[in-house]
């Protein structure tokens, strides 16, 4: 049996964080690809400027990608992620149900709101059918949020309630959904565009600097920082609803 506890520490950063191996392999079995949100079904509106002729390499995608993250729903999650945390370490139920209607509204397009409670409630429900929060209180204020209602759960603010809940810091919980949300729109436009894997993984590896630069601007951020700026992204999205021929959902 594996004890103690294993340091986090996200290079070029000032972030150090203390995690568990028992919240480590949650983390991993949460954001796993293999986990049932649907995610490769997504492409946040990638597959539209696939289509358009505006994405047609790695150099164009990882650009992309690079403002999706820094200017777009990459940070805005980001922030909802780790304020969620916050929130119920704090036992603020009232709060967490604000941030979960406040991530739902924030969405701009219905594609991309498809994307989040779509994976964002299927999250919460696998979560709460197999795994079991850690911590004292943590099952009991869980549940509460929870088993309430079966109304949609944004991802992030999903994520931030379990990754919470079970131990899971925030800044390590921040950097892993960023790289999971950047690795699956790589996913998506090896498909698409179509890229090779060893071009998809230098992308991956290439926006490493950038999602540590998102995460630790999100974990010094709060609600009043909250907005986006990528109106391609959006736009995109928007279009992606009458596209002719498609794979993805977004």
């Amino acid at each position: 049996m594996i004890t103690g506890m294993i340091t986090i520490m996200a290079t070029g950063t000032a972030m150090t964080e203390q995690i568990s191996p028992a919240a480590l392999y949650r983390l991993m079995t949460f954001l796993s690809p293999a986990f049932p949100v649907g995610a490769f079904t997504y492409s946040h509106g990638l597959e539209q400027v696939i289509e358009q002729g505006v994405v047609t390499d790695r150099v164009e995608l990882e650009r992309w990608l690079q403002d999706v993250l820094r200017h777009g729903a990459g940070r805005t999650d980001a922030i909802l992620l780790a304020e969620t945390c916050r929130k119920f370490l704090a036992n603020d139920k009232d709060g967490v149900q604000d941030l979960r209607e406040l991530g739902l509204a924030l969405q701009p397009s219905r594609e991309r709101r498809l994307e989040t409670a779509a994976q964002g409630t299927a999250f919460i429900r696998t979560v709460q059918k197999s795994w079991r929060p850690q911590g004292v209180g943590s099952a009991a204020h869980f549940h509460e949020l929870v088993d309430a209602d079966q109304d949609d759960w944004p991802y992030p603010v999903a994520v931030g309630l379990v990754c919470a809940a079970h131990g899971i810091p925030a800044g390590t919980a921040v950097t892993s959904f960023l790289q999971a949300f950047a690795a699956n729109l790589v996913s998506a436009a090896i498909r698409a565009v179509p890229l090779g894997q060893n071009d998809g993984q230098l992308v991956v590896a290439n926006l490493e600097a950038v999602i540590f630069g998102v995460s630790e601007e999100a974990l010094r951020s709060g609600l009043d920082d909250l907005g986006s700026s990528a109106f391609l992204a959006d736009i995109a999205s928007m279009a992606h609803e009458t596209q002719y021929s498609r794979l993805f959902r977004s």
